[in-house]
C-alpha cells in the first residue's frame, strides 16, 4: 500500500510539472509570436489627429480643383487666368491687387489659396468621416453641397461684405466676383471634398 501510494504521489507531481511546463511553453509560443508578428493597433474612438491631417491634405486637392476651374473660366472669357487671386488679393492689398502681374505675388497668392483650402479640408472631412462616414452617396452629395454654398454666403456676404470696406475702403471681392462664379467656386470645392474624401479613411495596420 505503501509503495502504491508512492506511486501515486509521483505521478501527480510528474503531471503538476507537465502542466506548469505546458504554460510555460504557451507563454513563451505568445512572446514568439507577438515579435514576429505585431497585433494591429487601432485608436479608441474617433482618431481626430489623423483626420486633421487628412482633411488639410484633401483640402489642398479641393482647393487645387478649384483655382484650376478658375483658371479655364478666365482664360475661356479673356482675363487673366489667375484674375481670381488677384481679386482675393485686394483683402490684404487694396485695389492695387487688381492690376498686378507680378510672378511671386500671384504665386504667394496661389499659396493663399491653397493654404485657405486645406483648412476648410479639415472641417468639411471632419464632418464627412465623424457624421456623414455611413450615409448614403445622395445624403452625403446634399451635405457637401450645402456646406460649399453655405461657405460662399458666408464668405462673402456674412464676412467680406462689411470687412474688407472697413479695413480697406472698397467691397471689390463681392463685386467683382459674379455670383455665379463665387457659387460654382466653393461648390467645385466641395463636390471635390466629396469626391476624395474616402482617400481620408483611417485603416489600422495589420501586418500580414
Amino acid at each position: 500500500m505503501r509503495g502504491m501510494s508512492t506511486e501515486a504521489s509521483s505521478r501527480s507531481a510528474k503531471l503538476a510539472e507537465l502542466h506548469r511546463l505546458e504554460l510555460e511553453a504557451e507563454k513563451l509560443r505568445a512572446e514568439l509570436y507577438a515579435d514576429t508578428h505585431p497585433t494591429a493597433w487601432a485608436p479608441k474612438g474617433y482618431y481626430t489627429a489623423y483626420h486633421i491631417l487628412a482633411g488639410a491634405l484633401l483640402g489642398l486637392i479641393g482647393a487645387g480643383a478649384s483655382l484650376l476651374f478658375n483658371v479655364v473660366g478666365s482664360l475661356m472669357v479673356g482675363q487673366h487666368p489667375l484674375q481670381i487671386v488677384r481679386v482675393y488679393l485686394t483683402f490684404p492689398l487694396g485695389e492695387t491687387a487688381l492690376t498686378m502681374d507680378s510672378g511671386a505675388a500671384l504665386a504667394i497668392g496661389c499659396c493663399l489659396y491653397l493654404a485657405t483650402g486645406a483648412v476648410y479640408g479639415v472641417a468639411f472631412h471632419f464632418l464627412l468621416s465623424r457624421y456623414f462616414h455611413h450615409a448614403g452617396l445622395a445624403k452625403r452629395f446634399l451635405v457637401t453641397t450645402l456646406l460649399g454654398l453655405g461657405l460662399w454666403l458666408v464668405n462673402y456676404y456674412g464676412i467680406l461684405s462689411w470687412l474688407q470696406p472697413v479695413l480697406f475702403g472698397g467691397r471689390w471681392i463681392v463685386e467683382l466676383i459674379p455670383i455665379w462664379v463665387g457659387a460654382a467656386t466653393h461648390l467645385v470645392f466641395a463636390w471635390t471634398m466629396l469626391a476624395v474624401d474616402q482617400w481620408g479613411g483611417f485603416e489600422p495596420y495589420s501586418a500580414s
